[in-house]
């Protein structure tokens, strides 16, 4: 009798434990994942790639999305130097793929980012991850797609933080500083982009002219900020010349006028691109950055 308990209860233990090890969610293991597939729009999957920290959470969880003009980039190239710094915080993170030029536009990428967040928080269970501590960062073009989810969230896609790496926020204003100065820029770059449908096409505007800058003033975050939206914090090269550095204070003085927190760090001489940022005086982001997102995500 005796043994035949041991043994039912012996059998249920294996198998709670090896339905565990199959989902990926075994407490006190790290969870290293690849292409998890987050969505289909269209039966096209969108994935991902996970780290989950050791130990039983709910840990607090960032959403990572790529640059690269809105037609490059991918999940596991642009953002790697955010991967070691978050994994050493203890937050778990989540990065991601989305629809680009010049098969897709704006709308595609920004419903990507959103079923993103849908679903990290519909699987937090399973992740180890609290829902009520998400944030969401982004660089270049991916800081331009988190500064929209940021500014236009709903009950489903609300974070609690945004840290968007030198993102535009004003896409109108930047176009026309491109054509209007291109010695400032770095247009071979830039016009790469554009006859592949990224820059102001990737937003439906064909021209400069009343009507493309009517559409890209509609999209541009900037004119967004409101009261009770997530803070955020930004982070910015003062030498870029893709995304000139005056996007980033202007975003945080937009919020702050409406009484939302931003945050700025400024990379004194610092181009476009975290991977270049290579000087020692340079590195101060990177604890300043998992400075406020402990503070942010109130991790103890």
């Amino acid at each position: 009798m005796v043994r035949r308990l041991i043994q039912s209860v012996t059998m249920r233990t294996v198998i709670l434990v090896t339905t565990l090890i199959g989902a990926g969610t075994l407490w006190g293991a790290a969870v290293d994942q690849k292409d998890v597939e987050y969505a289909r729009p269209g039966g096209r999957p969108v994935k991902l790639d996970l780290h989950v920290p050791d130990g039983a959470g709910p840990f607090p969880a960032a959403i990572l999305i790529h640059g690269g003009g809105f037609d490059e980039g991918s999940k596991s190239t642009n953002v790697r130097p955010l991967f070691d710094l978050l994994t050493n915080a203890g937050i778990a993170w989540f990065s991601i793929d989305y629809r680009m030029a010049p098969e897709f536009r704006f709308p595609q990428a920004n419903e990507d980012v959103e079923s993103a967040i849908k679903w990290l928080k519909a699987n937090a269970t399973t992740y180890h991850v609290d829902t009520g501590r998400i944030a969401l960062i982004g660089e270049s073009a991916g800081g331009f797609l988190v500064n929209y989810a940021g500014t236009h969230e709903t009950k489903e896609t609300r974070v609690r933080a945004v840290v968007d790496l030198y993102g535009p926020v004003d896409y109108g204003k930047l176009a026309e500083q491109r054509r209007d100065h291109p010695e400032q820029f770095n247009m071979t770059s830039i016009n790469r982009h554009a006859s592949n449908g990224g820059g102001i096409h990737f937003f439906g505007a064909e021209q400069l002219d009343a009507a493309g800058l009517k559409k890209l003033h509609g999209i541009s975050p900037l004119f967004a900020v409101h009261k009770g939206m997530a803070p955020f914090l930004c982070i910015h090269g003062t030498k870029d010349d893709q995304v000139l550095y005056d996007q980033s204070p202007a975003m945080c003085a937009a919020m702050r006028k409406v009484g939302a927190s931003c945050e700025l760090i400024t990379v004194e001489g610092g181009g476009h691109g975290m991977s270049s940022w290579k000087a020692p005086e340079m590195q101060h982001w990177k604890p300043e950055m998992i400075a406020w997102l402990r503070k942010t995500l109130e991790m103890k």
